[in-house]
C-alpha cells in the first residue's frame, strides 16, 4: 500500500499540497463530500435529482467489511445514516476485523463473504473468481490506480484513497531535544535521533509487536533504497529474493541499527499501535515512519495541527528526497453479493463520504483536492515519486505458497543474532515454493 510517478500525477500532488493518507485537521468529522457531482445520468445515482430516479432502483442489504475497527459506532454511523438517506431502499451494515488479509482469505475461501470489501492478496488472475467488474461506475472524474487490480481489461478493485511514507513528527518534540534543521541524509537522521534519545523522548514509534506497520520497511524504504518500485516482482526471478546487500537488506538493516540504538520503543515486543498515537501526539515520542493517513489520527489523539509535521525519509546519504505514492485499500464487490448496491456504495465512498480527508489521503478522483496541510512542508523538499508497479502474479503466487509473513520476517530480521540465518531460512521457503509451482 504500496512506481515512477507521471508528470500528470505529479501536477495533481502538486496541486493538492500533497494532503495524502491518514489525517483528520479541520475536516476530521469526515462528513462534508467536497468533490464536485457527477453530470453523467449513465452514473449509479443522477444528481440533478438528488439521486431519486435511480437510487429507487436499488435495493436490500449491502454489507461493508472494513479494517477500520475504530470508525464503528463513530463515522460509521453518519456513513450510514447519509448513505440510506440517498438510497432509501438499501440497508447498509459495517463489519470491522483484524488481521484483515487473512481473515478475509478465509472466508472467500469458504464462498461466503460481504458485499463490499478490501481486495485481498490474491493474484489478479483469480479476480475475476470472486468479484464483479467495476467499470461501469460512473465516476466524476479520472481516478488513481485503475489499472493495479485489473485483469483482461476489467477493473475489480478501486483504490480508497492514495498516501505517500515518511516521517510524521512532533515538532514540540524536535524543539525540545534542540533539533533546528530536519534531516535531509541518513547521517543527520541519526543524530536528530540520538537528540531525541538524550533530551528523553523515544526517537521513533516503530509499533513492532503489531507488525503491519514494517510494512514500510517490507514495501517503501526498499524502493527508495533501490530508487525502483518493482523489487516485490522481481522476486519471481530469482531463488534468493532476500540478501544482505540488497534493497531488503538494507532497508531491514536501517530498521535493525535503530533498534541497536535504542532509538525504538524500550520494549519493542510490548508496543501498542492505539497508545503509540496518544505517545506522538503528546511528544513522548518523537516520530512515526508511516503514511500521511496516519496524520488525522495523531491530530485526533490530542496534538495540535499545527504541531505536527512530515518529511521525506532520508533513506541514505544523497541528500535526494524520494518518496513512494502508494494507492491504499483496494473496494471491491462480492460478485455472488448485492452487486448494484456493493457498486452504489463504492460510487459514494469515492465522491461523498468525505472519507479520503477524514483519513488523510490523496483523493482517488484526480480533480479532487486533497486538504491535509502537512503534506505542503512534505512537498517543499521536492522528492522524486515512484507509483507501484503492477503486480505480477507469479511473485504473489510463491509467496503465498510459501506462506511468506514478510513483516513477520522483518521482526525475526531485526531481532536475531545472525540476521542472514533469518534470510537463509525464507529463502529456502521462497525457492521451493518457485519449484512446487514450476515457476
Amino acid at each position: 500500500m504500496k512506481k515512477v510517478i507521471s508528470l500528470a500525477f505529479v501536477s495533481v500532488v502538486m496541486l493538492t499540497s500533497l494532503a495524502a493518507c491518514g489525517g483528520n485537521n479541520t475536516n476530521s468529522n469526515g462528513n462534508t463530500a467536497t468533490n464536485k457531482p457527477s453530470t453523467n445520468d449513465t452514473a449509479t445515482n443522477k444528481p440533478e435529482n438528488g439521486g431519486t430516479e435511480e437510487a429507487s432502483k436499488i435495493t436490500g442489504d449491502v454489507v461493508f467489511l472494513t479494517n477500520r475497527t475504530d470508525m464503528i459506532d463513530k463515522q460509521y454511523v453518519d456513513y450510514e445514516k447519509r448513505f440510506e438517506e440517498k438510497y432509501p431502499g438499501v440497508d447498509l451494515k459495517f463489519e470491522a476485523i483484524t488481521d484483515y488479509d487473512k481473515t478475509l482469505k478465509i472466508r472467500i475461501a469458504s464462498g461466503d463473504f460481504p458485499d463490499v470489501v478490501f481486495v485481498p492478496t490474491i493474484p489478479n488472475a483469480e479476480l475475476a473468481n470472486y468479484f464483479a467488474p467495476l467499470d461501469d461506475i460512473a465516476f466524476s472524474g479520472d481516478i488513481h490506480f485503475k489499472d493495479l487490480k485489473a485483469n483482461e481489461g476489467k477493473m475489480y478493485g478501486i483504490s480508497s484513497g492514495a498516501s505517500t511514507v515518511g516521517i510524521v513528527y512532533n515538532k514540540k518534540a524536535f524543539e525540545k531535544a534542540g533539533i533546528t534543521a530536519l534531516p535531509k541524509t541518513y547521517d543527520e537522521f541519526l543524530a536528530a535521533s540520538q537528540k531525541l534519545k538524550d533530551a528523553g523522548i523515544v526517537p521513533l514509534a516503530s509499533n513492532f509487536k503489531d507488525k503491519w506497520p514494517l510494512d514500510a520497511w517490507v514495501y517503501d524504504i526498499p524502493t527508495l533504497i533501490g530508487s525502483a518500485s518493482d523489487h516485490q516482482n522481481k522476486r519471481a526471478e530469482s531463488d534468493t529474493p532476500y540478501t544482505l546487500d540488497n534493497a531488503y537488506g538494507k532497508s531491514w538493516s536501517i530498521l535493525r541499527e535503530l533498534y541497536t540504538k535504542g532509538f525504538l520503543e524500550t520494549d519493542v515486543n510490548s508496543t501498542n499501535w492505539e497508545q503509540s498515537k496518544k505517545d506522538v501526539a503528546s511528544g513522548k515520542f518523537g516520530m512515526y515512519l508511516l503514511g500521511n493517513w496516519v496524520i488525522n489520527q495523531v491530530i485526533e489523539n490530542g496534538a495540535a495541527a499545527e504541531d505536527i509535521g512530515f518529511f521525506p525519509f532520508p533513506s541514505d546519504n544523497s541528500g535526494e528526497a524520494k518518496a513512494p505514492l502508494n494507492p491504499d485499500f483496494f473496494y471491491a464487490v462480492n460478485k455472488g453479493g448485492n452487486v448494484e448496491a456493493g457498486k452504489a456504495f463504492v460510487q459514494w465512498m469515492i465522491e461523498e463520504s468525505g472519507y479520503d480527508d477524514f483519513a488523510g489521503f490523496i483523493p482517488t478522483l484526480k480533480d479532487k483536492e486533497s486538504k491535509l496541510p502537512q503534506l505542503a512542508e512534505f512537498n517543499t523538499f521536492a522528492p522524486k515519486f515512484f507509483e507501484p508497479a503492477a503486480p505480477v502474479d507469479a511473485a504473489t503466487q510463491i509467496q503465498n505458497k510459501a506462506q511468506l509473513d514478510q513483516a513477520a520476517v522483518v521482526q525475526e530480521f531485526v531481532l536475531s543474532k545472525d540476521p542472514q540465518k533469518v534470510l537463509d531460512k525464507v529463502n529456502t521457503a521462497w525457492a521451493k515454493a518457485k519449484k512446487d509451482l514450476g515457476l
